[in-house]
């Protein structure tokens, strides 16, 4: 804004004292000081508004209108509420170092023009911003690509001063401005994810707020450039694979303006991210047709050479016959009619990605492909030695899960679960087959656990635990009520511990002496436990097949 908007202005009440020949100096800010030199906080371009506590004499003046020029400040802007008149020292120092001089009405409060500068300074600086960002914009669009979100959030940082971060729906950081310092910490990205995934769910409009600690965060979603949030049937289909932004502020209060130009710097980033998506289409072509020919029965050979191909695209510079792991993911909902293959493809795709990368298109070397409502991905490995499987060096199951529970857990609220299956690491075309059924025999296993996000590993395969998600929910309430619930009364009624030396008797393998230890007792003490159990459900704990049937129940319970 100008100086002169100043004067044109009533509610401010100001006086012009000198500088008319300067009055079409810009504004850029607004400093209220009593400091003998402020100089140090000034960084050009204020309208600096005083009480004259400074002025001890008419000698003080001249050096202190010399400091405020110096920092080269738009004008200065004097109370009378305390001394009455401006002095006429002030006056003459102002004129000889052409400062434009205000007096300022007892009657009007310092308050009052900071908050008049600050609202025109600011829907000036964000009509500005939003040019350029449109300007970016068409760039982009007829273009290459126009620097990424990063850019795009130095715009905010520098015209706004808004600290902002773009975020995955797993809580990644994807993109932050310079402006916005430090890097967010893990906890927070993933606290922020899941508050955004949260809202998304039960329908709130946005922007969503949230506070950290001391720190207010507004949350908007990243759509797809090519799609309206009208455009999916249900929100299930999007939420957990949507963008998101976050701007260190409380939206609550912004204009209409602000909120419209924020929904343009999503769309913005949006751009990229569908860049980013296209830049996928090759990778995800050469999954879909290793994937079709392992399932079809294809020769080795052929799938050998398709392997051949892939591995320089996935695995630059480690060789062309790389070890592979198979990664299998599927959300599935409660209710039926949701299409969920190509969200479970774009969730694999970022939960397989380097936790430590960041940026749109880190490390990303995952081939990703979907077939009806799953989601299969083939994880190139470096080549291990003869004596080893590969497994310490490839994917845990669980260690996927690590840090993307939470915000995830929250996207599927209760009615949705993400369940995946990880198989051992294998080293040619003949073991892709078998690895491909491990990861799904491996995934029904994790949807058979309670939890919204669940994974299984090839390891797991390997014992009783493959047996038990498939038996019937009512076989398997009825059993282990049979056996455990004499035992359950028990404990209620006579706060024995039953259970809890149940388990510490079998996880010892039948060792009293270890046993006792373990649970502080004497072992007088854990034969008399250990009889009334083998009492109220009428088994002996001395033959094997009771006390499997027991461990089994405890299992299953």
């Amino acid at each position: 804004m100008r100086l002169r908007a100043l004067l044109d202005t009533d509610a401010l009440g100001l006086r012009l004292l000198g500088g008319e020949d300067e009055l079409d100096r810009t504004v850029r800010g607004v400093m209220t000081t009593d400091l003998r030199d402020p100089s140090r906080y000034l960084s050009g371009g204020e309208l600096v508004l005083t009480g004259l506590a400074w002025r001890r004499d008419a000698d003080d003046s001249e050096p202190f209108v010399r400091l405020l020029v110096q920092a080269g400040v738009a004008a200065l802007a004097a109370g009378e509420a305390e001394l009455g008149d401006v002095p006429e020292d002030l006056v003459l120092a102002c004129a000889r170092n052409r400062l434009p001089l205000f007096a300022v009405h007892e009657s009007v409060a310092f308050a009052t023009i900071t908050e008049h500068v600050v609202r025109q300074v600011s829907g000036e600086r964000a009509g500005d911003l939003a040019a350029v960002v449109d300007r970016h914009r068409r760039m982009m669009t007829s273009g290459p690509a126009g620097g990424g979100p990063d850019v795009v959030l130095d715009l905010l940082g520098s015209d706004l001063d808004l600290r902002a971060w773009v975020l995955s729906p797993t809580g990644r950081l994807i993109a932050g401005s310079k402006a916005a310092g430090p890097a967010l910490p893990a906890e927070v990205c993933a606290e922020l994810a899941a508050e955004h995934l949260a809202a998304t769910r039960t329908g709130r409009r946005g922007p969503h707020r949230l506070s950290a600690g001391q720190t207010t965060y507004s949350l908007f979603p990243i759509r797809s450039s090519g799609r309206s949030p009208q455009a999916a049937r249900d929100v299930r289909e999007t939420v957990l694979s949507d963008w998101l932004l976050a701007v260190e502020a409380d939206a609550g209060d912004w204009p209409a303006e602000r909120l419209d130009l924020l929904q343009g710097v999503t769309q913005l980033i949006s751009v990229e991210r569908d860049r980013r998506d296209a830049a996928r289409t090759v990778r995800r072509r050469l999954a879909q047709e290793v994937l079709e020919l392992v399932q079809t029965g294809a020769a080795p050979a052929e799938i050998a050479a398709r392997l051949r191909v892939a591995a320089p695209v996935l695995l630059p510079g480690l060789g062309a016959a790389p070890h592979w792991q198979v990664v299998v993911a599927r959300v599935e909902w409660q209710d039926a009619g949701i299409e969920a293959g190509p969200v479970a493809q774009a969730l694999l795709e970022e939960i397989l990605v380097d936790p430590l990368a960041t940026g749109p298109e880190p490390s990303d070397r995952i081939a990703v492909a979907h077939t009806g409502e799953e989601a299969v991905a083939l994880v190139p490995l470096p080549a291990v030695s003869a004596e080893h499987d590969g497994s310490e060096t490839g994917i845990l199951a669980e260690a996927l899960l690590q840090s993307v529970r939470e915000p995830l857990s929250a996207g599927l609220d209760d009615d949705g679960q993400l369940t995946l299956g990880v198989s051992a690491a294998v080293h040619s075309a003949e073991g892709l087959r078998g690895a491909l059924e491990e990861a799904r025999h491996a995934r029904r296993v994790a949807a058979a656990r309670p939890g919204r996000v669940c994974a299984a590993g090839h390891q797991e395969l390997a014992s009783h635990v493959l047996l038990l998600p498939f038996v019937p929910d009512d076989v398997r309430r009825a059993f282990t009520a049979r056996l455990l619930d004499p035992l359950r009364d028990y404990d209620r009624r006579h706060r024995a511990e039953l259970i809890p030396t149940l388990e510490a008797f079998l996880d010892c393998d039948g060792s009293w002496t270890r046993c006792a230890t373990r649970l502080h007792l004497h072992v007088n003490t854990l034969r008399y436990r250990v009889g009334r159990i083998e009492q109220l459900t009428g088994r002996d704990l001395s033959r094997l097949e009771d006390k499997l049937d027991f461990f089994l129940a405890l299992r299953m319970s």
